[in-house]
C-alpha cells in the first residue's frame, strides 16, 4: 500500500503537510498535484491559484490524504481535511448583480462542477446562454435538477446563473455531457465521504458518550444516596440534559476558551471562511467574525489561524480534547494565542 496525497497550490498548508508525511512514510508515496495549464484550460496567466481553489470547491479535484499508517480502517486512513463544506454536496458562493430595477443584489449559489467549468475556456462549447424571453417554469437550477429521479427530469431543463457584462443575471444552459460530469463529481464526493466516515457519525458517537456519562453520574449519585439512607430520587434518572445543539459535541471541557478574532484587523482574504464557513463568516462590513466556535473541528481553527494574512485569529483551546491528533494542533496553535 502507498501513501497518497492529492493537493493544489492554493491549499499550501495541506500540501506541505502531505509532502512531509509522505516523505517520512516508510512506504512508497504518491503526490498528485492539480496543475493549471493556462493556454489549454483557457484561463488568464495569473489565474492558477484561483482555478486551483475552484477545482477543489467544485469537487472537480477534492483534497485527499491516504495514510495506511494512520489506522486499521478506511476511515482512519482517509483524510478529507481542507475541503470546504465537507458535510454537503457543494459549497456555496455569492454573486453580485443588478436586479430589474437597477439595484444592487446578491444571490448565494452552490459551487457545482459545471460552475467551475463555466470559468474555463476549454469547456466553452458546452454552454449556451438562454435568451430572457425563453425563460420558463420548466427550467430548474442544475443542483436541484440533479436531486430529481430520472422520470422527474423529463421536460426539465437545468441551468446555471451567471452575470453578464451589464451586471444583469443570465441563465446558462449546460450540455448533457456536462450535466453527467457534474453528477459524477457529486457522486464521487459522496463516495469519498463515505470512505472517510461522515461528520454525522462522529457527532452521534460524541452525543452517545455524553448520555452514557450523564447516566453514570446520576446512577452513582443514587447509589450513594441509598448507601446514606436517604430517599431515592428515581425521577432524576430521566431528567438529564437533552442531547441537542447543532454539532452534538456535548459540553465544553473545563477551562475552555473559544476561538476569537481581532475583527478590525481582518483583510478579507477569504482563508478562514473557505476552510470552514460554519465557524467563520463575514459581517456586513466584509470583516471576519466567529459565528460558531464549535462549528467544526479544532484543526480547522488552527489552519485558519496559520493562513490568516493579518494574524488576527486566536485559536483558544479545543472544544473536544478527544479530537484526532489534538496534541499536534494545540502545539501549532500556541504561537497564535
Amino acid at each position: 500500500t502507498t501513501y497518497v496525497l492529492q493537493g493544489t497550490i492554493h491549499n499550501v498548508t495541506h500540501l506541505l503537510e502531505g509532502f512531509i508525511e509522505g516523505l517520512n512514510a516508510r512506504r512508497p508515496a504518491l503526490f498528485n498535484i492539480y496543475s493549471v495549464c493556462q493556454p489549454e484550460h483557457g484561463v488568464a496567466d495569473d489565474a492558477s491559484r484561483l482555478q486551483s481553489k475552484l477545482a477543489v470547491e467544485s469537487r472537480a479535484y477534492p483534497l485527499l490524504r491516504f495514510d495506511p499508517d494512520a489506522g486499521s480502517t478506511w476511515a482512519d486512513c482517509c483524510d478529507l481535511d481542507g475541503n470546504p463544506a465537507r458535510d454537503q454536496d457543494w459549497p456555496s458562493y455569492t454573486i453580485n448583480y443588478l436586479d430589474e430595477d437597477g439595484k444592487e443584489a446578491t444571490m448565494d449559489l452552490p459551487m457545482t462542477f459545471a460552475d467551475f467549468a463555466m470559468t474555463e475556456g476549454r469547456f466553452r462549447k458546452h454552454f449556451r446562454t438562454a435568451p430572457r424571453d425563453t425563460w420558463n417554469e420548466n427550467m430548474i437550477l442544475l443542483s436541484e435538477y440533479l436531486e430529481l429521479d430520472g422520470d422527474d427530469r423529463e421536460e426539465r431543463f437545468p441551468y446555471l446563473w451567471a452575470v453578464g457584462k451589464d451586471d444583469k443575471l443570465l441563465r446558462v444552459i449546460p450540455s448533457d455531457e456536462l450535466v453527467t460530469s457534474t453528477e459524477e463529481r457529486r457522486d464521487h464526493w459522496r463516495l469519498l465521504r463515505s470512505i472517510a466516515g461522515s461528520e454525522g457519525a462522529g457527532a452521534s458517537a460524541q452525543a452517545a458518550d455524553q448520555v452514557r456519562s450523564e447516566m453514570a453520574q446520576k446512577l452513582s449519585a443514587v447509589i450513594m444516596e441509598m448507601a446514606g439512607g436517604g430517599d431515592i430520587n428515581v425521577g432524576g434518572l430521566a431528567t438529564g440534559s437533552s442531547v441537542g445543539g447543532g454539532n452534538g459535541s456535548g459540553a465544553a471541557p473545563e477551562g475552555y476558551e473559544p476561538v476569537w478574532i481581532d475583527t478590525p484587523e481582518c483583510t478579507a482574504c477569504d482563508e478562514c471562511v473557505d476552510i470552514n464557513p460554519k465557524i467563520f463568516a463575514y459581517n456586513d462590513k466584509k470583516l471576519a467574525i466567529v459565528v460558531d466556535p464549535r462549528g467544526g473541528p479544532y484543526r480547522d481553527i488552527v489552519r485558519s489561524a496559520e493562513k490568516c494574512t493579518a494574524a488576527a485569529i486566536h485559536p483558544g483551546t479545543p472544544p473536544d480534547p478527544g479530537e484526532k491528533d489534538i496534541e499536534k494542533f494545540v502545539k501549532r496553535a500556541a504561537k497564535y494565542q
